[in-house]
């Protein structure tokens, strides 16, 4: 059986479960398809991130006898499993992976997080 655990989500990326795919307000009201279509913003929960902004690493050696070294390292993104983020909606793509809606969202896209843990500096 397959698990949501067995994706990889690539570069600056997050997968996003998707709140509201009805379409239903807070009053209960079903919103009709071309309503849902002009909203510019949308929100959901990450379920995985991607590994961040690649960038090189400037300490290895091209010499045939240094020892070989991970090439790639990568700024990591701000978002977590389980943060609330808002993003715009024209930049997600939607997937669906064993029955269940997401949305693959690229970080520039994220407008905001909410976090249940508060971060101190």
């Amino acid at each position: 059986m397959r698990s949501i655990r067995h994706l990889l989500v690539v570069g600056d990326r997050v997968l996003v479960t998707p709140e509201d795919p009805n379409g239903m307000t807070k009053s209960g009201l079903y919103l009709p398809p071309g309503v849902q279509e002009r909203e510019k913003i949308q929100s959901g929960f990450v379920v995985r991130t991607g590994p961040g902004y690649a960038i090189p690493n400037p300490g290895y050696e091209d010499a045939p006898w240094t020892e070989k070294k991970e090439m790639i390292k990568y700024i990591p993104l701000q978002m977590e499993e389980g943060d609330y983020i808002i993003f715009m909606k024209s930049q997600g793509i939607e997937v669906e992976f064993d029955g269940q809606t997401y949305v693959i969202v690229p970080n520039a896209a994220v407008l905001l997080i909410v976090r249940n843990e508060v971060i101190t500096d």
